[in-house]
């Protein structure tokens, strides 16, 4: 008998274990900061109320229904407007809504409090990356999906983190407050980390913000929540959350690379240098639509293998990547990297493509003629 009820608690255990990771994998994410720990509870709440206005509204159906039939001989009773009755229904929805915009409101007014940071971060949406400036370090980098092509296109085994990994994430100290202004280039994205309790529009010419303070070390993956065009699915968003001591190292450590990848303004680019220095650039950010082969997509990117605009007069090529192609009065996918890159690197991508492929240019585009371009 004692081993029979230590099998049957067993299976309760297990049973109950079984429901729990359930209840996690179809609920929320685990929340790992106040306001996501405020979403979770008022989502719990708000559900449970929810759960409770349906058993009283289907049980009184139900109870009616079967109560009231007429094969047990019941007949209809004949019945108009009861005041009690209309004064219960109005006031007691009434009494719920209230219920449930008291802790709402005070979770809204906590994600809107930007106030007193302790590290401000803009974050600028791309097609299709984002744009990271650390404002009070003077840390400035890009992040772009660094899923290999050859799982995207089948070619290879999905990884653990497919379509959710990048190349430099964001790193925050943990337990210190974060606001985050973000803001768009091109068209409306949206900064999206649930983890975190952040979901903000990214608006072309407008500021928004929002805040979050990680309360544990680790990794936390979203996503643009805006449908932004092709390569929507492709600019995911990692934040890496790190002890302030690892913070300060990470600081100095990116504040190096800045210093040590800063062009020399005085230097004398060779073609060879600026074709190695572009190669890495169109990998970058042209090669989801142009292909690696310079053929880009039948019907929807153009190639720039024999295309007349990369063989053809440098001024017009370096106008199209400085400020994208409006067409009919609206813009294409091809997208501005005015603002996305610097002189050295449209100089670099844009003699890069002039020379490689079927293109034999010879020539090259300096980022002096790219700066005076901008101009």
């Amino acid at each position: 008998m004692i081993s029979k009820g230590l099998r049957s608690s067993a299976a309760v255990a297990a049973w109950l274990a079984a429901g729990t990771a359930l209840a996690n994998q179809y609920n929320l994410q685990p929340p790992q900061s106040i306001i996501a720990r405020e979403i979770y509870d008022l989502h719990s709440l708000i559900m449970w109320i929810i759960v409770g206005i349906f058993v009283v509204v289907f049980g009184f159906m139900t109870y009616a229904i079967v109560m009231h039939r007429k094969s047990i001989g019941h007949e209809a009773s004949q019945f108009h407007e009861h005041v009690g009755v209309e004064i219960a229904w109005t006031i007691i929805p009434f009494i719920i809504l209230v219920l449930m915009a008291l802790p709402a409101t005070k979770t809204i007014i906590s994600m809107k409090d930007t106030s007193s940071p302790d590290i401000t971060i803009k974050a600028t949406g791309y097609q299709w990356k984002w744009g990271y400036d650390y404002l009070q370090e003077g840390i400035s980098f890009y992040s772009t999906l660094s899923t290999p092509r050859e799982q995207i296109e089948n070619q290879a085994p999905k990884g653990e983190n497919y379509l959710v990994e990048v190349d430099n994430p964001v790193v925050v100290p943990v337990g210190k407050k974060v606001r985050v202004i973000i803001t768009a280039n091109d068209v409306i994205h949206a900064w999206w980390v649930p983890a975190l309790g952040i979901k903000q529009d990214a608006i072309p010419g407008f500021v928004r913000d929002t805040w979050f303070k990680a309360d544990n070390p680790g990794i936390y993956r979203g996503q643009c929540a805006e449908l932004c065009g092709k390569d929507h699915g492709f600019m995911p968003i990692v934040v890496e959350a790190v002890s302030p001591e690892q913070y300060a190292s990470w600081v100095a450590e990116q504040k190096k690379k800045m210093a040590a990848a800063a062009p020399d303004p005085g230097k004398q680019w060779t073609l060879d240098e600026l074709k190695v220095q572009g190669e890495k650039i169109y990998a970058g950010n042209c090669v989801a639509c142009h292909q690696p082969t310079g053929m880009g997509v039948p019907g929807t990117f153009p190639a720039l293998s024999g295309s007349k605009i990369v063989t053809g007069p440098k001024d017009a090529q370096v106008a199209v990547v400085l400020n994208g192609v409006v067409k009919d009065g609206k813009p294409t996918p091809m997208a501005a990297f005015g603002k996305q890159l610097s002189d050295v690197e449209i100089a670099a991508v844009i003699t890069y493509t002039r020379n490689n492929w079927a293109n034999k240019a010879g020539d090259m585009v300096t980022p002096a003629e790219v700066k005076a371009a901008r101009k």
